[in-house]
């Protein structure tokens, strides 16, 4: 199954919905371009719902990552939500939890994004 990026706003913030695989090739591609557009167009603060994702191989955790680096480098925010329970562990065993900000639901998620970024 491809990645389906379908994208809205909420109170400022880019919330990206993800459904389908990341993983090396087209994938991660298309998630790279949508970063690098959303910052051309001036949009920092980013969430993406992983709700719908049923795999992610190193690959897409590299692009997560350089995702991450690449909007945090544009002084903008990226935060994750509705993780699966393996990706969670997988984010955990490679220590990434501690660099990302997850939240359980688009809520919580979406009053982060008005505190001052940590």
């Amino acid at each position: 199954m491809p990645l389906t990026i379908t994208t809205r706003e909420a109170n400022g913030v880019t919330i990206l919905d993800l459904s389908g695989k990341i993983v090396l090739g087209e994938e991660s591609a298309s998630l790279r371009e949508r970063i690098k557009q959303l910052l051309a167009d001036n949009k920092k603060k980013v969430l993406l719902n992983l709700e719908n994702v049923g795999f992610i191989d190193s690959a897409g955790v590299g692009t997560l990552v350089a995702a991450y680096t690449t909007i945090k480098a544009n002084e903008g925010e990226l935060k994750l939500v509705n993780l699966t329970k393996k990706f969670r562990e997988t984010l955990q065993i490679t220590r990434l939890l501690t660099v990302f900000e997850v939240y359980d639901t688009e809520a919580h998620a979406l009053d982060s994004f008005k505190q001052a970024p940590r």
